[in-house]
């Protein structure tokens, strides 16, 4: 019986961990950018748009094709920076231990 008070013991530790996680992820805010800066998308840890800040200098009636373009890279940079860290956080929180394909957490 030892062992399986143990395990809950761990399994208590791992929930709280994933608590704060949780919290971490969603307080940060990841900057993406595209057009060598004039397009900026700042997410949270999410995934959530938070902010879109547009230089001037793109905006430019006859061709919003390039600016919505400039905007979707900006968007992937950032949502792929948030992917990274919040596989860098999971990592701390489950010590390595990898999930089972498919099985994504906390999202």
């Amino acid at each position: 019986m030892k062992n399986i008070a143990g395990l809950m013991k761990q399994a208590q530790q791992m929930q709280s961990k994933m608590a704060e996680m949780q919290a971490k992820m969603e307080a940060l805010e990841v900057d993406g950018e595209s057009g060598a800066g004039l397009v900026r998308i700042t997410l949270n840890g999410k995934g959530e748009l938070r902010k879109i800040k547009l230089d001037p200098k793109v905006v430019d009636p006859a061709d919003t094709e390039m600016l919505e373009d400039l905007i979707l890279a900006a968007h992937r940079d950032a949502k792929t920076k948030v992917e990274a860290t919040s596989a860098a956080e999971m990592q701390k929180v489950t010590g390595g231990l990898q999930l089972p394909a498919g099985m994504k957490l906390p999202f």
